[in-house]
């Protein structure tokens, strides 16, 4: 069998860029028509078969191929909330009659910006993105002209398609659960900036700190993996301060997994000592003996929305475009007690 031609192969043929051949097969605007003519002759020269003709004829003409692409930093150390919203994604997309096409992206790739083989080579209509990718990533992706839907993050840079939950909110209530439970001494676990979903969730914690007129210390804002590849590590980071909180407001509930092994390192008890509240429902099995109290993220309604809102762009369907926010629910769990008398 003839191995299928790529846009790399065209692109290499030509003598341009990925990005230009994807822009020249999509009708998208950026180079002369020539050069768009020279692209497309060059491409059915060599045998090119575009992704609207790759659809399955067994099916509804409106089915079609889609990319799912997580970073390989979100799969490699735990069974992950990221590989639970992939498996979320494929099944919405399986019951679409909508083929499914898997890709990690690694560092490196991460790093240069490089195109992904499943968008390179032409093998998808369209791609959802778990997890927050690298800039150089997205910009590849936004100028490949390719129909794609962010999932669990949203990008400042362009007006984008994403789909993610309450997090402002969510981190808003479980900080004024605590201090429902009359903790007033409330810190946060999270590397800042790292994601746009922590740092949504420390404004949210931060909005119920103003309200109740309190205010934390900078060092009560702990770190929990590197700011730039993500990786979590509580050895490296969680560095407890000198003056202990009462609680604390885990971005995830990894995190607060992790934090309370550490906690318990140093002679904390939780939540007797104290409290622990995360973020998203989502443990790796076993990693904690206690039940963390949480906030629920819906994450088969955002698997739902990604996969409908871009199928409804690749139909030409009316949609809400932007942003997308999904609702979740408090969880009262054994993380978290009224502070003890000595810790008041």
């Amino acid at each position: 069998m003839a191995k299928a031609v790529r846009m790399q192969d065209i692109a290499e043929q030509v003598g341009v860029s990925v990005v230009t051949v994807s822009k020249a097969l999509s009708g998208q605007r950026g180079m002369s028509e020539a050069m768009r003519r020279r692209i497309i002759e060059t491409a059915d020269a060599m045998g090119y078969v575009r992704g609207a003709v790759r659809r399955s004829h067994a099916h509804d003409e409106r089915t079609f191929r889609i990319g799912i692409l997580v970073a390989d930093r979100y799969l490699d150390r735990y069974v992950s909330f990221y590989q639970n919203l992939q498996q979320l994604v494929a099944q919405e997309l399986a019951a679409m009659d909508c083929a499914t096409l898997l890709e990690g992206v690694g560092d490196e790739a991460q790093e240069k910006g490089t195109l992904p083989q499943i968008i390179m080579g032409g093998q998808v209509d369209g791609v959802i993105l778990i997890g927050r990718l690298s800039d150089p990533i997205l910009t590849a992706i936004h100028d490949s002209g390719i129909p794609h839907v962010y999932l669990d993050f949203s990008d400042h840079h362009y007006d984008e398609d994403a789909v993610v939950s309450d997090n402002y909110y969510g981190a808003y209530i479980l900080t004024n659960y605590l201090f429902s439970l009359g903790h007033s001494r409330i810190g946060y676990v999270g590397t800042l900036l790292s994601t746009s979903s922590i740092t949504d969730r420390y404004f949210g914690y931060r909005r119920a700190l103003l309200e109740h007129a309190c205010e934390a210390p900078d060092e009560w804002v702990i770190q929990d993996r590197d700011p730039v590849s993500g990786e979590l590590d509580e050895e490296r980071y969680m560095r407890l301060p000198e003056d202990m909180p009462t609680a604390f407001v885990c971005n995830s509930d990894l995190t607060a997994a992790l934090f309370i092994r550490k906690l318990r390192a140093h002679g904390y008890s939780v939540p007797e000592d104290i409290s622990v509240v995360g973020y998203d429902n989502f443990i790796y099995p076993g990693l904690c003996n206690i039940e963390i109290t949480t906030f629920d993220v819906d994450t088969r309604e955002m698997a739902y929305r990604a996969v409908h809102n871009l199928l409804h762009r690749l139909r030409g369907e009316s949609y809400r475009r932007g942003v997308v926010i999904v609702g979740g629910r408090l969880i009262e769990r054994d993380s978290a007690a009224a502070p003890s008398v000595a810790g008041r």
